[in-house]
Order: structure tokens, then sequence, then C-alpha cells
């Protein structure tokens, strides 16, 4: 089996986050390891074209099997909403809280509160592409509760839990989250397919 792969992305959080999900199935590096630090181009329309393209760049660069992810917030009552763009929601140089504080002002006082998080991981394995998919449904509480995690985790209440994503103990959100259940099907596929 293959064992090292290069995550396309220099995002710590997400880096520290997959690295534990993987269970040191498989040695997971960064650009930065390779003494990339530029931008990396996400700029398509959907969570699939996204972690494509992210992972194909690295690829096409470095010739290294490679995979990436796009995870969106898909608010129900916004029909589906911030999506694809959830990471720049509130404009482009906004932050994590700036985009909160946006989604809690258009959905106001909305009594439906559903959403998902939905990830998608673009595998790019010796020049073929493959995906995977996790979801966490939930809901979007009213304020902000907790002090782990990022992005929109403070407000976001996966289904059968009385806590955001920020107050669950880390490894208990990583046997839960949207972006373990995607990575649990790549681990799988990885481990069990007969690719050498």
């Amino acid at each position: 089996m293959i064992t090292e792969f290069v995550f396309a992305s220099n995002n710590k959080h997400k880096l520290e986050e997959i690295r534990a999900i993987s269970k040191n199935k498989i040695r997971i590096i960064c650009p930065e390891d390779l003494g990339f630090i530029g931008e990396i181009p996400e700029n398509q329309a959907s969570l699939e074209g996204n972690a494509l393209q992210k992972a194909r760049f690295i690829y096409d660069k470095f010739s290294l099997n490679c995979f990436a992810d796009d995870t969106g917030l898909e608010v129900e009552a916004l029909n589906g909403r911030p999506g694809v763009y959830s990471a720049r929601y509130a404009g482009e140089g906004k932050s994590s809280a700036d985009n909160v504080k946006k989604l809690l002002h258009e959905l106001h006082d909305n009594s439906n509160r559903n959403a998902r998080f939905r990830t998608v991981i673009a595998l790019v394995l010796d020049g073929k592409d493959y995906f995977f998919e996790g979801i966490a449904e939930g809901k979007i509480i009213t304020e902000l509760r907790g002090q782990s995690g990022f992005g929109y985790d403070p407000v976001f209440m996966p289904l059968g839990f009385d806590e955001t994503y920020a107050e669950i103990p880390i490894d208990v959100k990583n046997r839960i989250s949207h972006r373990a259940a995607a990575f649990e099907k790549l681990f799988y596929f990885l481990t069990h397919s007969h690719i050498k």
C-alpha cells in the first residue's frame, strides 16, 4: 500500500484534524513540507471542483499522490448557502468570526435552523481522480458556544448532541464530523483496494 500522501493545504487546523483522524494509517505531508508556501487555487463553483483543483495543482507540480478537501456549510433556510463560499461568506479577507456573524444575521429569528456540513475529498492517485463525501447533519444555534474548533464550529450543533462542535472534545469530533466521515471512506479505499 502507498503510505505517504500530500494533503493539498497549508491550513494547520485541517492538517492536525486529518492527521488525528488518520490515526497514523498513512503518512500525511503538506505542501509546506515540500517547500511550497504559495497560494493553491480554489475558484470552482462546487466543492467537488475546488477539491479536485487543489489536488491536481499539487499533483501536477510535484508528481506525488495527493488529496484535497473542500467543505461547505449548507443551511436549509438559506437555500444551501453559504455552501462552496463558506470560507469567504462575508467577503474576501474577512475572518471566520465575520462569516459566523453574517450567517447568524441572515438566519435572524428563522425557526428552521437545519444545516449540514458536507466535505468532499478529491484524491489524485497515479494520475486518476477519485471522490469521497462525508456529511454531518445538525442545526445552527443562535449564539456562539465553545472555545475549540474553528470556522462555524461554535454555532453548529450536530444531530444527537446538546453541544456544538466547539464544545465537543476533539477526539469525539474527530469520530463524528463530516470530515471524519469522508476520510474514513478515503482510508478504507486506500487500505482495502489492491492499488500498488
